[in-house]
């Protein structure tokens, strides 16, 4: 493990300058972010940049069940007129999602593989890790003065770190605009993503203008309603699943839950701190017709990209399992093979029957 110092941080600068250098300046660049506060928040952070710089660009969200390394995402890009490409929290793979496009890949996850032909800054390996989020902000740097954006920076870092990162760049963000204030926009921002729709481009048109975190909770924006609407689809969805009670085989504590929301992972979150020799794994039915979506949590004593690599089902698609960090990792299988997961770890009938 190494620290992300100043030389490391000019280094991924100076990258980025210079494979933004490849791109075909005449034709607009495309981001695609994932939906999360830290995705959300680094895709914001980069387009405002850039657009500052002069730079065309255009930004693509990813929803629910969708893959940037699938034949739709491809069919999808394909039709697009770019002149390069940014993914920005979606992961490390050794493929491209359009090969012969100048790219970037921004992320801090658990890399599956390593992208040929494109420029790769990853946080992985790092101590701490830095969010996509920093990474862009570092990168941001390179093109513009991106010292107002700073806040979306710190939206990331609290989204996926909570508030203990280690990182002075947050330490910054909580004196100049107030550490309550860029928690409260963080939950809000993660909240369309979390809604029955799954729809989070408010959260990304709201982060696209407004001046700082105060700015996203005002009410000045009409963004900011509908993610309310849906924190509040969000909390009513959780407060149901944290009722549910944990069944108990081996290391591993098993959560059933059936939501349209995504509360499987906040679920997960809250019984890890009760449970904490074990490996806590919230499954949700009800999130996406046809698929078991399931988030893991444990300590720093499980591996979990181990645990869900030694206990693969057949029929996993490696796009969708496993992947994420040592202490937070999940994905989505079909019925089937989530049946045959849970008999592989011990569990009996009732248990495989959720699916």
């Amino acid at each position: 493990m190494s620290d992300p110092d100043q030389g490391w941080i000019d280094r991924c600068r100076d990258s980025f300058r210079a494979a933004l250098g490849g791109f075909d300046a005449a034709r607009p660049l495309l981001i695609l972010g994932h939906h999360d506060a830290d995705g959300l928040s680094a895709t914001a952070l980069l387009a405002r940049a850039l657009r500052s710089a002069g730079r065309a660009v255009e930004c693509r969200i990813l929803g629910r069940g969708e893959n940037p390394w699938s034949p739709d995402m491809a069919a999808e890009l394909a039709g697009r007129e770019m002149g390069g490409l940014i993914l920005a929290d979606l992961g490390t793979r050794a493929g491209l999602p359009h090969p012969g496009t100048p790219t970037i890949v921004l992320d801090h996850h658990v890399p599956t593989g390593r992208p040929e032909g494109a420029l790769l800054l990853s946080g992985h390996g790092l101590e701490p890790v830095p969010t996509t989020s920093l990474l862009a902000w570092w990168c941001a740097g390179a093109v513009a003065d991106a010292e107002d954006l700073l806040w979306l920076a710190a939206i990331g870092l609290i989204g996926d770190m909570a508030e203990k990162s280690g990182f002075a760049e947050l330490d910054a963000a909580r004196r100049r605009w107030g550490i309550t204030a860029l928690r409260n926009a963080t939950a809000l921002v993660n909240a369309p993503r979390r809604a029955s729709a799954g729809d989070a481009t408010p959260a990304l048109a709201l982060l696209m203008k407004a001046d700082g975190p105060k700015d996203v909770l005002s009410g000045a924006h009409p963004e900011t309603a509908l993610l309310l609407a849906a924190r509040e689809e969000v909390q009513q969805a959780l407060a149901e699943g944290r009722r549910a009670a944990p069944r108990i085989q081996g290391e591993v504590a098993l959560i059933a839950l059936h939501s349209p929301c995504q509360i499987h992972p906040l679920v997960a979150q809250q019984w890890r701190s009760r449970l904490k020799d074990k490996i806590v794994i919230a499954a949700n039915t009800g999130y996406r017709p046809g698929w078991v979506h399931f988030a893991a949590r444990s300590d720093r004593n499980h591996d979990l990209i181990a645990f869900f690599r030694d206990h693969r089902p057949e029929g996993a698609d490696p796009e969708q399992y496993g992947n994420g960090h040592a202490a937070a990792s999940g994905g989505a299988l079909r019925p089937e093979a989530w049946n045959r997961f849970l008999s592989g770890l011990g569990f009996g009938r009732e248990a495989r029957g959720m699916a």
